[in-house]
């Protein structure tokens, strides 16, 4: 869906509550109970699943890492590092 272009015109109800149609809670991989995240972007509102945000994140910080990097060992060993420091 990603670089499908579709559609659906849809109704807010009186208390500002949207549905979200079936086929684009399915291409999105959104399930009831889901965390989503709304953001207004050139006077439009962009609907992401956090899942899918959390996701970009890692692939917009992993071109900055080394293949073999291990962020979680990296920061470990400095924290140790700065603990034989005091």
């Amino acid at each position: 869906m990603a670089d499908t272009m579709i559609e659906a015109r849809v109704k807010i109800n009186e208390n500002g509550r949207v549905v979200i149609p079936a086929p684009f809670r399915k291409a999105l991989g959104i399930r009831g109970g889901d965390e989503i995240v709304l953001r207004m972007e050139e006077n439009e509102l962009r609907l992401t699943t956090l899942r899918n945000r959390v996701a970009r994140a890692q692939r917009n910080i992993g071109r900055f890492l080394a293949k073999d990097a291990q962020l979680s060992e990296e920061l470990i060993a400095e924290r140790r590092a700065a603990s034989r420091r005091e």
